[in-house]
């Protein structure tokens, strides 16, 4: 049970254009089903639409009520894994290939928010990659060197240079990445979903699906007053999903990430804060992030759930947090607080499932939805509409599934409440 005062998501409040759809009834025969509201099925949606497929979208809850509508809203490039990992993992064609098409993920982003006219708060100043400790700079250093030989306009900036930046004197350094920026993920997920409507979609909310079935060479998607029919199916609900609608074992370890925002800052407080509007994150084990909404409130985030009788001890340490990075800040009310669920796979990698004749399913962006999301969401619609697989990102894959993601998931909430505890009663301290 979610205490009423961590269920208050700022973006939710804020967004721009709030979608009311209706639930879905009757039937309908489309070429392209979708399942799941978020990134991912949005961006399927419109492509799909503006390359002359019909599509339904079916979405349990309401657009972008998942991941989507509770993340930090940073547009990274690539993933939170190294390319150079990433290429070790999946080998040195196929690694290249999805190294290549998440590094473009935010010029594709930011295209689809000019061209469609999305009113999300788009603010493409870059983000800085934070190091909390000299062992997160060597870490840095590693991560500049892997993405100069990929030719990524990235650049390492100094102790002084990041304090300048970020208003804060307590990181060692940082990676600037002049290829991201932030929105307000909510508004975006909505903009998608909304000009995929204009273009002749039909998405649904309040249309949970219940039953999936092959017959006569068609997908049957069964809800709950309603059927749809297609010869191609996206399952696109990741950390928001229903294993046993599709006869699947757990393929993903949940974690949740939680955000608190501050009252908005006075003018003369935002000109010792960021004042270049970069987004942020740390490079700590149990990672944190901040950043600026448009009214000038600072987000501060990190791992945890705030559904549990230990939430309290994430609240203690956002605050504690805000006064160790921005001393001039510790007086600042939180006056939102939220989290989400992330589906972190093993490897950290994102997964892409062929569990039918062209029907799909893609998960696991560990930490990186808005992105990768798109990329992903996009390339299958495209991928779809011609019958060309080389429009994909990564090779599908039959099946996936992982052991202990319970187990693992426990830990690291278990994880995230020592080390937050910990910092809130000043045994840790930045930069160690």
């Amino acid at each position: 049970m979610i205490a009423p005062k961590y269920n208050n998501n700022l973006w939710t409040n804020t967004a721009a254009t709030p979608l009311a759809l209706d639930a879905f009834t009757g039937e309908l025969n489309v070429d392209l089903i979708i399942i799941g509201g978020g990134f991912t099925g949005c961006a399927a949606a419109l492509e799909a639409v503006q390359r002359g497929l019909s599509v339904v979208l079916l979405e349990a809850q309401s657009i972008g009520f998942g991941g989507s509508g509770r993340n930090v809203g940073l547009v990274n490039a690539g993933l939170w894994t190294p390319p150079d990992d990433v290429e070790s993992t999946l080998g040195h064609a196929a690694g290249q290939k999805l190294n290549a098409a998440l590094a473009s993920a935010p010029d594709l982003v930011f295209s689809l928010i000019e061209k469609h006219q999305i009113n999300c708060d788009a603010v493409r100043n870059g983000t800085l990659h934070c190091a909390h400790s000299s062992t997160g700079l060597k870490d840095l250093h590693s991560r500049f060197t892997q993405q100069k030989k990929r030719n990524a306009p990235v650049e390492l900036i100094n102790r002084d240079a990041t304090c300048q930046r970020t208003g804060s004197d307590t990181f060692e350094g940082a990676l600037f990445d002049p290829r991201a920026g932030t929105i307000q993920p909510l508004s975006y997920c909505q903009g998608l979903a909304q000009a995929a409507i204009t273009k002749g979609a039909k998405l649904f909310e309040n249309s949970p699906a219940l039953s999936i079935e092959r017959q006569l060479e068609q997908w049957q998607v069964k809800t709950q007053n309603g059927m749809a029919t297609a010869p191609n199916l996206i399952v696109a609900t990741n950390a928001y999903s229903n294993d046993q609608l599709l006869g699947q074992q757990a393929r993903f370890t949940l974690v949740h990430y939680f955000q608190f925002a501050t009252e908005p800052l006075t003018d003369k407080e935002r000109e010792t804060v960021l004042p270049n509007l970069e987004g942020c994150w740390d490079t700590a084990l149990v990672m944190s992030s901040f950043r600026y909404d448009r009214d000038g409130r600072l987000l501060v985030g990190s791992v945890g759930s705030l559904d549990h009788a230990a939430s309290a001890t994430h609240e203690f340490w956002a605050q504690k947090k805000l006064a160790a990075i921005y001393p001039q800040l510790a007086h600042k009310k939180l006056d939102h607080a939220w989290h989400g669920r992330i589906a972190m796979t093993h490897d950290h990698l994102p997964k892409l499932v062929e569990f039918g004749p062209n029907a799909y399913s893609v998960f696991g962006y560990s930490g990186r939805g808005i992105g990768p999301g798109t990329v992903f969401g996009t390339s299958l619609a495209q991928m779809i509409a011609t019958g060309d697989k080389t429009h994909l990102p990564m090779p599908p894959m039959s099946e996936y599934s992982e052991q202990f993601t319970k187990v693992a998931g426990l830990y690291y909430e278990t994880g995230s409440v020592l080390t937050h505890a910990s910092f809130a009663a000043g045994r840790s301290l930045i930069g160690r």
